[in-house]
């Protein structure tokens, strides 16, 4: 994707490479969505749940001087993360949390200019307190994968049903709260994009 044009050309691989593999990794176009946010908003201090291989971190760290918190469950995922972060040269300016994003959010402090939630989808509203908590005043919070293939719009296969009402339960709680401003783009598989304004 040209918006990604300017990324390290080894990130770039390797993207491609995870998304041969069916690991997760944000799609083109929400990438290239986060990388101009965060050119336009020169956060400070940003959050990843659900970091996955850092590949996405990386990418967000090459391009600002913020520093950030990454949370990913999976072992063997995390330890390719932090040599990623090696790799890229931004170990310093990340602490990767291994575990439950249910158990270690309620431990962060301080305040995020940004955060990225792209964690399993089914816990986005167990997640939202926390998120809103550790979010500053005028910060970005994006949730990633909110209308998942047009389900979430549309009629979801019987065995995904539970899996999207757990989202649908999620955009209704970010729509109905005044502390946050909302919009769904059509980037990836949906893209939530909330301010807080209160």
């Amino acid at each position: 994707m040209t918006a990604l044009c300017g990324l390290d050309e080894r990130l770039l691989a390797l993207r491609e490479r995870a998304k041969e593999v069916r690991d997760p990794t944000a799609a083109d176009d929400t990438l290239a969505y986060i990388l101009n946010l965060i050119e336009k908003i020169a956060p400070k201090r940003i959050l990843e749940i659900g970091a996955a291989e850092g590949l996405t971190s990386c990418a967000m760290l090459l391009s600002c001087a913020a520093s950030l918190t990454a949370i990913e469950l999976d072992p063997a995922r995390a330890e390719r993360a932090r040599a990623h972060f090696r790799q890229f040269g931004v170990s310093e300016r990340v602490t990767l949390h291994e575990g439950n994003a249910g158990e270690i959010l309620p431990m962060l402090t301080g305040e995020y200019d940004l955060i990225f939630l792209d964690g399993p989808k089914v816990q986005y509203q167990r997640y939202l307190p926390d998120c809103k908590r550790l979010l500053a005043k005028g910060g970005y919070l994006l949730s990633d994968d909110v209308l998942l293939f047009g389900w979430v719009r549309g009629e979801a296969p019987k065995k995904r049903k539970m899996l999207v009402e757990h989202i649908r339960a999620y955009l209704r709680a970010l729509e109905e709260d005044e502390e946050l401003q909302t919009e769904i783009a059509e980037l990836g598989e949906g893209l939530a994009i909330s301010v807080k304004v209160k």
